[in-house]
């Protein structure tokens, strides 16, 4: 996993049903063209260290006691009182501005939940994909979590498997598969927020400290058309194709490229572009010329 950084906003064209709007810069920090495609291709994002030590305080407590319970399919703006920790942590600009270049300006919440790995806790999870299997081309839910203390190496943080998520599995169907080759065990300061693809390959690991690990999750699903929401400015830089022609550890030769294949069409659906390629893989195998007449 890659550091976040921070990054300026400024006004930008967003893609709306065929035409392209003028978007007004806000107090938001909208990620960049480049961040989301190294998010396509890589399933997470990370935002080290980005929430104040005063709401990771207040979060450890809450999270001790329990939250109240959300319904699925509320707005998110409706979803948490303004004395909460969720709501100041979802109204930090840096995270307000990526959740909203990668699933739109008002999702819905699907679900929450508290992670709680006890000191000494010995059994990790087998690696998993949440829920079904999800065959949407052209959208995605992102789960936001978000570690209020230091991860260290010994607490069990997170392990995920970079590039999974376009390779479609049945919640616990890849869980006898151990030790892939550049699979990450997360490590991050206090106030962490990752932002992952719902296809993610992931599992909670073992905690062995003397001391209590949590971690809070939010899925969220869109409402509008994931299409250019983030700060396009930088959309024809040659980072993006080289975020997206990267390849992993673990990827086998042949079918590793079908990943590329798979992240083109993500990105064709997010940008609107239908040209946009790598290595011409998907203009080649699309190609269907009407048929001519030869009389």
């Amino acid at each position: 996993m890659e550091n976040y950084q921070h990054w300026a906003i400024s006004a930008h064209d967003r893609y709306e049903q065929g035409t392209y709007v003028r978007r007004m810069s806000t107090s938001q920090q909208l990620l960049t063209s480049v961040q989301v495609a190294r998010f396509v291709a890589q399933g997470f994002l990370r935002l080290d260290g980005v929430v104040p030590q005063k709401i990771n305080e207040r979060a450890v407590v809450a999270l001790t006691e329990g939250l109240p319970e959300v319904s699925y399919g509320t707005p998110l703006g409706k979803a948490f009182a303004p004395d909460t920790f969720v709501h100041e942590l979802l109204a930090l600009p840096v995270v307000a501005g990526a959740v909203e270049s990668l699933v739109g300006p008002e999702p819905t919440v699907d679900h929450q939940a508290v992670h709680v790995r006890e000191p000494h806790q010995g059994q990790a999870q087998p690696l998993h994909g949440d829920a079904i299997i999800d065959v949407r081309p052209d959208a995605f839910d992102i789960q936001l979590m978000y570690y209020p203390h230091e991860v260290t190496a010994e607490m069990g943080g997170t392990l995920s498997v970079p590039g999974s998520h376009l390779r479609r599995i049945n919640e616990t169907d890849v869980g006898r598969v151990q030790n892939l080759r550049g699979q990450t065990r997360l490590t991050c300061p206090a106030g962490t927020v990752v932002l992952v693809h719902h296809g993610i390959w992931h599992s909670g690991r073992r905690n062995d400290t003397a001391r209590r690990r949590y971690m809070y999750k939010l899925r969220l699903n869109p409402t509008v058309p994931q299409v250019r929401l983030w700060d396009v400015s930088d959309l024809h830089d040659p980072a993006v194709t080289a975020e997206l022609n990267t390849y992993f550890p673990w990827y086998e030769q042949a079918t590793g490229r079908l990943e590329i294949y798979n992240r083109v069409l993500l990105w064709r659906a997010l940008t609107g572009d239908d040209s946009f390629d790598v290595e011409y893989w998907v203009t080649r195998v699309s190609n269907r010329p009407a048929l001519r007449s030869h009389a």
